[in-house]
């Protein structure tokens, strides 16, 4: 069961390695992402309920400034999560998530993954060959696929997609690598939405994760993602029902973002 949890945080946050030899290190220049939807400096705040109860609090942040690796300019994002309240009296949760993403091919270089709920740790130190396609993995070395993504990088690139022709059904996809495995990552549009949050009401379009049924989930459309319908494309809510329950996230605060939020007025 800890092991299934552990998995849930990885889904949730869709939102959680210096050690390694960098001699020769390249990265392919030839790529460039244009990146309209985050800047340095942003930072989102989140709550998660568990059924009725709420249950932690999740924050992700992009340092002030980009900081270089290996000569590139990158972004250094930071995602911690904790356990609150009764829930974390009873199970521990304080996990931490670290990626560096070139900023001109927004794909990761170096990737840290801190887990510990309620006593079940995981540690990971990644360093992202992006020209050999190859990620060394504590240690490990693991070919991969051109410009694969860590499950922190995904969801900063998936941000960088444009939505403004998306049709219900449309499927998009991402190359992850996750737990020393390749995974493509494939999200359904569903409609657009309007929801009420803490940061007031957000035009919003649905997409729902085609989530493997049977581990965590009972079918594959368990999890729907509520993500705003401006240039940010900034996670508003996200809801799951999973086999032991629901869960629930919903955005407290933002600040540092690029773009104006697609606020509704009354």
């Amino acid at each position: 069961m800890k092991k299934r949890k552990s998995y849930w945080v990885f889904i949730i946050f869709s939102f959680s390695f210096f050690i390694f030899s960098l001699s020769g290190f390249t990265l392919d220049k030839s790529r460039t992402i244009k990146n309209e939807a985050f800047k340095c400096g942003e930072e989102l705040v989140y709550r998660i309920h568990y059924g009725i109860i709420d249950a932690g609090q999740a924050t992700i942040k992009i340092d002030d400034s980009l900081t270089s690796v290996m000569g590139r300019k990158a972004y250094h994002v930071v995602g911690k999560g904790i356990s609150t309240g009764m829930v974390g009296l009873v199970f521990k949760v304080n996990d931490k998530y670290e990626t560096y993403i070139d900023a001109k091919a927004i794909c990761p270089l170096m990737f840290i993954r801190r887990v510990d709920e309620g006593g079940f740790k995981i540690k990971q130190d990644q360093l992202y060959d992006q020209d050999y396609h190859v990620v060394n993995s504590n240690g490990k070395r693991i070919k991969t696929q051109p410009f694969i993504q860590d499950m922190l990088s995904a969801f900063y690139y998936s941000r960088t997609f444009n939505y403004s022709n998306e049709t219900p059904g449309k499927v998009d996809s991402i190359v992850t690598f996750v737990d020393d495995q390749v995974w493509t990552l494939k999200i359904k549009f569903v409609k657009r939405d309007t929801i009420n949050s803490d940061v007031g009401k957000i035009a919003c379009m649905v997409f729902e994760p085609m989530v493997q049924k049977g581990r965590i989930f009972k079918h594959n459309d368990d999890l729907q993602v509520w993500i705003s319908d401006d240039k940010n494309h900034i996670p508003i809510r996200a809801q799951a029902n999973i086999l032991v329950g629901s869960i629930k996230m919903d955005i407290l605060s933002w600040s540092g973002l690029k773009n104006a939020a697609a606020v509704c007025k009354d």
